[in-house]
C-alpha cells in the first residue's frame, strides 16, 4: 500500500511526533488513530519467540506463549551453515507472523571477548567475519517473512558486569576490525529493520547517544535505512540520544522522554527536521510491518521441532573420539549418568528465555534410539541446585557405570552459572560434577562426556574421557539430536566458533576483564580469540574452527585464478575436498589470509571464507571462494579507511585455524600509496624504504659519510653498528653528527624536495 509518510508527518503535532519516539508500554509502539498510525509489537528473541501471554505489560521473563526454541547463537554458529541459519530465521519469521509480532529483537552479534561474559550464549563468535555472516543469514531469513529484526547490541557490549554504566575504551583500529566488523556486514548485506543500541558507554559516550556510532557509521557510512531502538532502559539522556540517531526509546518512559523532546524543539536545542527524520524512519518500519502482515497466519510446530533437531545435530561439535568410541553400538549396555540427561539445559537465562512448544527428554530419546537390543540404565549422579557432591548419587552412578560397556556422562553448567545480568567468575563446571567423573573413571574406561554450556569450560578431566560432544545450549530438540549422534544415526559436523583455552589466564582479555569500576580497557587490541592464540603461539585446549567427524576428509589442488592482482580486483580460490572415510559426512572448509610481511602489527591469520559441504564416501567436490580488497586489508586510522599494503599474502585453507592443509601465495598491489610528510624527525630507515625518496636519502647519506667528522670515522671503524644507528636516526641529528658537513639548511632543502614530490 502506497503512503506519503512525509505528508502524514506534516499532519502530526509536535507532541505526537515526540510521542512516537517512545514506546506505548514494554512491547508496543504508540498508535495515532486519527491518522491511521497503528501500534505494532516488538518482542524478544533471537533463537525463539518470547512473546508475553495476554496483555502483559512487564518484563515477564518466564511468562510467554509457546514457541520453538532453537539452539542459541553460540551453538548455531558452530554449524557454520548460512543456509541453515537462514532456514531458522524463516521459521522464526513464521512464528512471529502467527503471533502478530512485527519485530523480533535479535540476532546478537557482539564479539566474545572473554569466555566469562554471562551472555555469550546469545552471541555467535569471537571472529567478526563468521559472526557477521551468521547474523546476515538470520536477518534475511526472518525478514523474508515480512517481520523485522533488531541487530543487537550495538556496540562493544562484551560483558554483563556493570553493563549499564561501564565505559568500553577501545582504539579505533580494534573497534573497526573486530567489534564494528561483527555488525557491518550484517547491516550492509541484510538491512535489519532496526538496530538496538547497547547499555554501555563507548569511548566516553553512551552507545544510546553516540552520534559517531549511530549516525556517522551506522547510517551514513553503512547506509542503514531503518531506525535505532534503545536496549530496554538504556537511554541516558533522551534529547542527546535523539540528536545522535536514537529514534525509538524503549520501553515507555511514561511521557518523560516525550516532554524533553518537545521542550528541546521549542527551545531551539533540537531541530524539527531531526525529529521529523526520526519519525519518518519509525513510521517506515511500522507501515512495512503492517503491509507485510499475513492474516490468519499459522505455523507447523511439528515441522519446526524437526528443524530444531536438524539444527542441533548440525551444530554439536565432536571434540574428542579416541579409539572411535563413538558411535556407540546399539546392542551394548550403556550407563547414562548426569542430571542433565533427565533435566536438559537447552537454553540460556534472561530475556531470551523461551517457553518451548515441546521438549525432548534426552534419556527417553537415547532409550528409543538405542533400540530393544541395547541395555540402558540411568543414574542421576549429581544435583543441579547446588555444587555439593552427594556420595549416594555418586555410588549409584559408579555401580551403573561398572556394569556397562560405556558410560555417557551429561555434564555442564547449570542455569545459575551463566545468564544475562552477570558474568561468570571462572571456567570450571560444578565440583559435584568433577567428583562424579573422577569416581566413574575409576571403574569405566569408556567414558563419553556430553556438555551443556553456553561458553567454554576448563577440562582437567579430559584425559579420563575417550569422547566428548560439545552440545552448547541446543534448543528444545537437543535430546533427540544427541541420541542420533551417539548411536551414529547422524554424523557430527559442527566446528567451534570460539577458542577453548586451557586455562582462563590464557585468554587475551584476562588482565583487563571486566575492568575497574566503570572503565574497561580493551588493551589486547585486535588480538581477540584465535588471533591472539595463533600469533602468540599459545596452545589452546581446542582451537577455533575445530571439530571431528565419524568420517575423514582430504584436501587437494588448492589453486588461484591469478597470482598477482590489485586491491581493486578479486581472486578466485578453489580447493578439492574428498570424503576419504566410510560414511557420508559434512566438512567445513575454512580459508584464512596471512600478510607475509607487514609494516603494521597484524594477526598470524584471519578467517576470510568458509563453506560447509556434504560428501558421500569417496565423493569429491570443488569449493570456491572469492576474495576482494577487504580480505587483505587492515583499517588504517590515518586514512580512516581500509587499506591493503603492497606485498605477498598467503592463502591458507584447512579444517581449522590450527589445521591448515593447503597454502598458496598471491601478490597484491595497492592502488593507494600512504606517504607521510617528511620532517626533521623522520628517520633514515623510513626514507630508505620509500622507493620514491630512497634516492635523495642515499644522496644525503653519501654527503654524510664523505664529510668527515665523528660519524664519518665511525662508519669506517664500525659500519654495522653505524648502519643500525642510522636506520633509526632522525634527519635533525645529521647536521650535528656530521659536524657541519651536511648543514641544517641542506637537510631542510632536501625535506622540502621530498614533500614537494608527494604532490606530483
Amino acid at each position: 500500500m502506497k503512503r506519503d509518510i512525509r505528508q502524514i508527518i506534516a499532519q502530526l503535532t509536535l507532541e505526537e511526533k515526540a510521542g512516537l519516539c517512545s514506546g506505548l508500554n514494554f512491547w508496543h509502539t504508540k498508535a495515532i488513530e486519527r491518522l491511521n498510525i497503528p501500534s505494532v509489537m516488538v518482542t524478544d528473541g533471537p533463537h525463539g519467540l518470547r512473546k508475553q501471554s495476554g496483555s502483559s505489560d512487564h518484563l515477564g521473563l518466564l511468562d510467554s506463549v509457546p514457541a520453538t526454541c532453537f539452539p542459541s547463537a553460540a551453538g548455531l554458529a558452530c554449524s557454520w551453515d548460512v543456509e541453515l541459519v537462514q532456514e531458522v530465521g524463516v521459521a522464526l519469521g513464521e512464528e512471529c507472523q502467527a503471533e502478530n509480532v512485527a519485530v523480533l529483537l535479535g540476532p546478537g552479534a557482539n564479539i566474545k571477548r572473554s569466555p566469562l561474559c554471562g551472555r555469550n550464549f546469545e552471541y555467535f563468535s569471537e571472529d567478526p567475519y563468521l559472526s557477521t555472516e551468521m547474523a546476515a543469514a538470520h536477518i534475511n531469513g526472518v525478514q523474508s517473512q515480512g517481520v523485522g529484526t533488531s541487530l543487537k547490541h550495538f556496540a562493544v557490549n562484551n560483558q554483563e558486569h556493570r553493563r549499564m554504566t561501564v565505559d568500553a575504551i577501545v582504539d579505533e583500529r580494534t573497534l573497526r576490525e573486530i567489534y564494528l566488523a561483527s555488525f557491518e556486514g550484517a547491516v550492509i548485506k541484510a538491512q535489519p529493520w532496526t538496530v538496538m543500541s547497547s547499555y554501555n558507554q563507548v569511548n566516553g559516550a553512551f552507545a544510546s547517544e553516540n552520534s559517531r556510532l549511530l549516525t556517522d557509521i551506522l547510517k551514513r557510512e553503512w547506509g542503514h535505512e531503518g531506525f535505532v531502538v534503545s536496549d530496554w532502559g538504556a537511554v541516558n539522556e533522551r534529547v542527546a540520544g535523539l540528536a545522535a540517531g536514537l529514534e525509538l526509546e524503549m520501553p515507555s518512559s511514561n511521557g518523560a522522554g516525550d516532554r524533553k523532546i518537545v521542550d528541546a524543539v521549542n527551545a531551539g536545542q533540537l531541530s524539527i527536521e531531526m525529529l521529523n527524520d526520526a519519525v519518518e524512519r519509525i513510521l517506515t518500519v511500522v507501515f512495512k510491518a503492517v503491509d507485510n502482515k499475513k492474516e490468519n497466519a499459522v505455523y507447523d510446530a511439528a515441522a519446526h521441532h524437526l528443524l530444531a533437531k536438524k539444527v542441533a545435530a548440525e551444530s554439536i561439535v565432536l571434540l574428542k573420539n579416541e579409539q572411535s568410541l563413538l558411535p556407540l553400538q546399539k546392542n551394548g549396555a550403556v550407563a547414562v549418568i548426569g542430571a542433565f540427561a533427565e533435566t536438559p539445559r537447552y537454553q540460556g537465562g534472561g530475556s531470551s528465555h523461551i517457553k518451548p512448544t515441546k521438549l525432548d527428554s534426552t534419556l527417553a530419546e537415547i532409550i528409543q534410539t538405542a533400540g530393544a537390543s541395547a541395555q540402558v540404565t540411568y543414574a542421576q549422579g549429581f544435583r543441579l541446585e547446588d555444587d555439593t557432591a552427594d556420595d549416594e548419587l555418586i555410588r549409584e552412578a559408579v555401580t551403573a557405570a561398572s556394569q556397562a560397556d560405556a558410560a555417557v556422562l551429561f555434564l555442564g553448567l547449570p542455569d545459575r552459572f551463566e545468564s544475562e545480568g552477570y558474568d561468570r567468575q571462572h571456567l570450571s563446571i560444578p565440583g559435584n560434577q568433577l567428583a562424579l567423573i573422577e569416581a566413574v573413571a575409576e571403574v569405566q574406561p569408556n567414558i563419553v562426556v556430553v556438555l551443556s554450556n553456553g561458553s567454554p569450560i576448563s577440562m582437567p578431566w579430559l584425559g579420563k574421557a575417550k569422547a566428548v560432544l560439545e552440545g552448547y545450549l541446543g534448543g528444545q530438540a537437543v535430546g533427540s539430536a544427541i541420541a542420533a549422534l551417539l548411536f551414529g544415526d547422524a554424523n557430527p559436523s559442527g566446528k567451534l566458533a570460539e577458542t577453548f583455552p586451557v586455562k582462563l589466564s590464557d585468554n587475551p582479555s584476562y588482565l583487563n576483564f571486566p575492568g575497574e569500576g566503570d572503565r574497561v580497557e580493551y588493551r589486547e587490541g585486535i588480538f581477540v580469540g584465535y588471533r591472539y592464540y595463533d600469533t602468540k603461539e599459545i596452545e589452546p585446549l581446542f582451537p577455533f574452527g575445530f571439530g571431528l567427524s565419524y568420517t575423514s576428509f582430504a584436501y587437494s589442488n588448492l589453486s588461484v585464478d591469478r597470482t598477482t592482482l590489485t586491491d581493486q580486483e578479486t581472486v578466485t580460490v578453489t580447493v578439492d575436498v574428498t570424503n576419504t572415510g566410510p560414511i557420508a559426512g559434512k566438512e567445513i572448509v575454512q580459508l584464512y589470509v596471512r600478510d607475509s610481511v607487514s609494516a603494521v602489527i597484524r594477526p598470524e591469520k584471519e578467517l576470510k571464507g568458509f563453506s560447509k559441504i556434504a560428501l558421500q564416501p569417496g565423493e569429491r567436490k570443488t569449493v570456491s571462494f572469492s576474495l576482494s580488497k577487504r580480505a587483505f586489508a587492515y583499517y588504517d586510522v590515518a586514512l580512516q579507511d581500509w587499506h591493503v599494503e603492497t606485498g605477498d599474502f598467503d592463502i591458507l585453507v584447512g579444517a581449522s585455524s590450527r589445521d591448515i592443509v593447503c597454502t598458496q601465495t598471491v601478490h597484491v598491489q595497492s592502488t593507494v600509496t600512504i606517504r607521510k610528510q617528511v620532517t626533521l624527525n623522520t628517520t633514515f630507515g623510513d626514507l630508505l624504504q620509500d622507493p620514491t625518496r630512497a634516492g635523495l636519502a642515499n644522496q644525503m647519506l653519501q654527503q654524510f659519510s664523505e664529510g668527515g667528522g665523528i660519524m664519518s670515522s665511525m662508519m669506517e671503524d664500525a659500519p654495522e653498528m653505524m648502519t643500525a644507528m642510522l636506520n633509526f636516526m632522525p634527519l635533525r641529528a645529521i647536521a650535528m653528527f656530521s659536524q657541519g658537513a651536511v648543514p641544517e639548511e641542506a637537510i631542510l632543502a632536501i625535506v622540502a624536495q621530498m614533500n614537494a614530490a608527494e604532490s606530483l
